[in-house]
């Protein structure tokens, strides 16, 4: 089997008529032209007239995935793609068997300023951990991070001798996609298996085992730059001892007055803008924040799109609206009149936590960062906010979660 690439919908359809491909992998939000067009194409050359079809999207309606039945579209998967769907789908199209690891393993990727933060569940899954070697590729380019500071997190796993190999592969992807040195990388676990794995290789030599996440932060925070940072942490440790470094959470930079309701972006965030300029305009966004310029920041940044936007002064009123409106994405901030942030993140864990969320707020504690984290939020961003930070975590947050 041989597989070839197409970087646009211009190069796809001169693909399509020259190489008569027995099948076509396609993403749905192709530009100038769009997808419609290949399809069209595809139909018009009596060799490919009955080739299947696969698209990739990250959001389609149920309208249209109708409309494309007549183009032989035979599957429609979501974004970010599922390597086990994606091999089951071939499977069936093509009547290909690959061997995949069936195992158990949840492989998530966040970012928070230059700390890249992998929390591993239930298991080391050999096909998800190749996957992760491309996300991390993914926000190291999209963030621009130098010299990424990485916390692999595994707290709630316990490997054996057999697992071995799976670890080594992913401390091996971990280090060879982040491109930084061992010093930057911190391994979160209670295991006295992966501990003893690391710490008796040579290769390893450097990398931190540690059981403490606030011990984590800090060892990376001291590790930025302490020439040109320790003043500033000092400052911070002694208005609070529990204070979160702005560099892993927020901006180091506040926003100028007059800026606050204006969206401005960066060369490098205008690609990814195009690309998914239709699917944020169908998302139905709530901004719950007792601060006016917080909605209106917030709604200039997403109704510049499309995207729904709705605006709360306190959590009460949101969740009244939750009990019969559905939302894509929350932005939260935790201390409000009436009732807070962690008063509406109770509720909704109550209601399965089926929302996105990310916390907005001028509060840094460690205890209250890591209480909002495990309440099921996404993301946790220090005001004052930036249009272009705002911009980069939702970029995250929309190929992660949708």
């Amino acid at each position: 089997m041989e597989a070839t690439i197409a970087k646009n919908a211009l190069e796809g359809i001169s693909k399509v008529w020259t190489l008569a491909p027995d099948l076509i992998i396609m993403d749905y939000h192709l530009k100038n032209p769009g997808y419609l067009e290949v399809l069209k194409q595809k139909m018009a050359n009596a060799n490919t007239v009955d080739t299947p079809v696969i698209i990739m999207a990250q959001h389609i309606d149920k309208k249209r995935i109708l409309e494309l039945v007549p183009y032989n579209v035979k599957k429609v998967l979501t974004k970010p793609l599922k390597l086990d769907a994606l091999m089951s789908s071939l499977q069936e199209l093509m009547g290909i068997s690959f061997d995949l690891d069936e195992s158990p393993g949840i492989v998530e990727v966040h970012v928070n300023d230059d700390i890249i933060f992998i929390e591993i569940a239930q298991g080391l899954n050999r096909d998800k951990l190749d996957l992760l070697h491309f996300k991390i590729l993914e926000l190291v380019k999209l963030y621009g991070i130098y010299s990424p500071k990485v916390i692999v997190m595994m707290s709630d796993i316990t490997l054996s001798f057999a697992d071995g190999p799976n670890l080594q592969k992913l401390l091996d992807v971990v280090i060879n996609s982040s491109k930084t040195l061992l010093q930057n990388i911190r391994v979160l676990t209670l295991d006295s298996f992966t501990r003893k794995f690391i710490e008796e290789r040579k290769e390893y030599a450097g990398l931190e085992v540690v059981s403490n996440l606030q011990y984590a932060l800090d060892g990376l925070i001291m590790d930025i730059d302490e020439t040109t940072e320790l003043d500033t942490l000092m400052e911070l440790e002694e208005e609070t001892a529990e204070l979160i470094g702005d560099r892993i959470l927020s901006a180091t930079e506040s926003v100028p007055k007059g800026e606050s309701v204006l969206l401005r972006f960066d060369a490098e965030s205008k690609p990814d803008l195009e690309f998914f300029k239709d699917f944020i305009g169908r998302l139905r966004i709530a901004v719950v924040d007792d601060d006016f310029l917080i909605h209106e920041l917030l709604k200039n940044t997403f109704l510049h799109f499309g995207a729904t936007v709705k605006t709360y002064a306190d959590g009460s009123e949101f969740l009244t609206d939750l009990a019969t409106d559905h939302f894509d994405l929350v932005f939260l901030d935790l201390l409000m009149p009436n009732v807070g942030g962690f008063d509406v993140l109770s509720a909704m864990q109550i209601m399965g936590m089926p929302h996105v969320v990310i916390v907005i707020s001028a509060v840094s504690r460690r205890d209250t960062v890591i209480r909002a984290f495990k309440m099921g939020i996404k993301s946790y961003i220090i005001k004052p906010l930036k249009p272009d930070d705002i911009f980069k975590k939702f970029l995250e947050i929309l190929r992660s979660n949708f």
